[in-house]
């Protein structure tokens, strides 16, 4: 009898550390329904897709709800992580190194989809139709900004709209400024950052309620876009997609996993084992925003300090598109092999250097990577456009890879970033990644306990504990 009552103590003293994984044991389930999801959806696209089509909607609006949750999760991080750390040049710093990282990774981008694009000429032997040329003017969005347009459009209207636009660039630049001025308030502050660190939990919470939606939203994103753009467009542009997707997995696991070794001495697939719920979610959304939150939560829950995550992550989004400089590469050259007008380096290396800053002004458009190469060849090369729309049919399936590749990439450049300025805790890494501290899949957060105890040690995480001396 002492044995069994001994036992019963033992289970209720680890009540609070275990209950947290008997919940993230549920979550198992949803993304299993997501993967059935996925697979129902890519069957009724093949079998009815004039219905799927219609089913586009139910992707959208699960898209929708998870971009809502953006804005808030921005403001409340980067002002947990700026308001908590005592030096501003530190937040400076941060923001300086991932600005040249994004720019140099950029064009190693641009270089890689040269390269490929270069030897495999998929463009050759197309014809250019009436209805081809129509369909390609029809994707010069409106809504692509110029770079000047892009800069000024960072500065919200109000302190409010910041929130209410979508504008992820808006967001980061209220919290950076109410980060810095709640840091200048010294102990005055100290009430409003415990209010927002409320905040940011009942945001986290929404936002894992949300996630229980995602099977439905991936049934009907997967099934829209096999629909619209069947079999027939797969196998006429089976080269330029093949090679586009061997591009990505080249730049990925050659470029950022011996970045990622080198600098961080951990293993590119460890760490995306730890974010493979965020790359399926992204797959079957082919939205890589969808996952920006959840990355949020997940680089803190790793080790890496707040105001490292909370500025690199936001400005990744906007400035650190890897798969999206691959895409623009690579369609710019097939496109002009198609038009029977192939470019020559000399002609290619402006042309892409132009997208590179035009892809800064598409940032947060829905379709960026089509919307910014069609603004972008209307502008440096007008010929061009008439060949877009080539690439229409499989530009959703190509969208795939480019989220993939963008949020790989920005997940490694935290990491990256955390490791240079010596914002990250080794030893809770190790420790996450071997899977002895899990993910809480309920909150998002860590919730105290002793998983609070090893990110304690990280330099600017410690957010809590300065409070508390304040």
């Amino acid at each position: 009898m002492p044995t069994k009552t001994s036992r019963r103590a033992a289970v209720a003293a680890s009540t609070p550390d275990t209950a947290p994984a008997a919940k993230r044991d549920r979550t198992h389930y949803l993304y299993i329904a997501v993967i059935i999801a996925v697979a129902l959806g890519i069957t009724v696209g093949l079998v009815a897709p004039d219905f799927a089509v219609e089913l586009k909607p139910i992707g959208t609006g699960f898209v929708n709800l998870i971009k809502m949750m953006i804005s808030p999760i921005i403001f409340c991080t980067i002002v947990l992580g700026i308001g908590s750390v005592r030096k501003a040049a530190k937040v400076g710093a941060v923001g300086g190194i991932a600005l040249v990282y994004f720019t140099i990774m950029s064009l190693v981008a641009l270089g890689i989809g040269l390269v490929v694009g270069n030897i495999l000429e998929p463009g050759t032997g197309l014809a250019v139709t009436d209805a081809v040329k129509d369909a390609g003017h029809a994707q010069v969005d409106a809504e692509a900004k110029d770079t000047t347009e892009f800069l000024l459009g960072i500065i919200p209207t109000t302190m409010v709209s910041a929130f209410t636009g979508g504008e992820v660039l808006q967001t980061l630049l209220i919290a950076l400024l109410a980060g810095f001025a709640l840091q200048a308030m010294g102990p005055a502050g100290q009430p409003i950052l415990r209010g927002v660190e409320h905040l940011q939990r009942l945001v986290f919470r929404i936002l894992a309620m949300v996630m229980w939606a995602a099977p439905i939203g991936a049934f009907g994103a997967i099934a829209a876009v096999t629909g619209s753009a069947g079999l027939d467009a797969l196998k006429s542009l089976a080269v330029l997609m093949l090679g586009f997707y061997v591009t990505c997995v080249l730049f990925v696991f050659l470029v950022l996993g011996v970045l990622l070794r080198v600098v961080a001495g951990l293993n590119i697939l460890t760490l995306f084992k730890y974010l493979g719920r965020e790359f399926l979610l992204i797959l079957s959304t082919s939205s890589s925003e969808s996952a920006l939150p959840r990355l949020i939560a997940k680089m803190e829950h790793l080790g890496i300090s707040k105001p490292v995550v909370g500025i690199t992550v936001p400005t990744g989004y906007s400035f650190n598109l890897d798969g999206t400089m691959i895409y623009m590469t690579m369609a710019s050259l097939f496109i002009a092999d198609a038009m029977g007008t192939p470019m020559s380096v000399g002609e290619q290396i402006p042309l892409l250097l132009f997208l590179l800053v035009a892809s800064k002004g598409a940032a947060g458009v829905t379709g960026a990577g089509l919307a910014t190469l069609a603004g972008g060849l209307q502008s440096h090369k007008p010929a061009l456009v008439d060949g877009i729309g080539l690439i229409v049919g499989i530009d959703r399936f190509m969208s795939e890879a480019r989220a993939l590749t963008n949020f790989a990439g920005n997940a490694v450049a935290t990491v990256l970033i955390g490791t240079w300025t010596k914002e990250i805790d080794r030893g809770r890494v190790d420790q996450v990644l071997g899977g002895h501290i899990p993910f809480d899949e309920a909150t998002l957060l860590d919730d105290g306990g002793a998983e609070r105890e090893a990110p304690a040690e990280v330099p600017g995480q410690g957010g809590e504990k300065e409070l508390a001396k304040a």
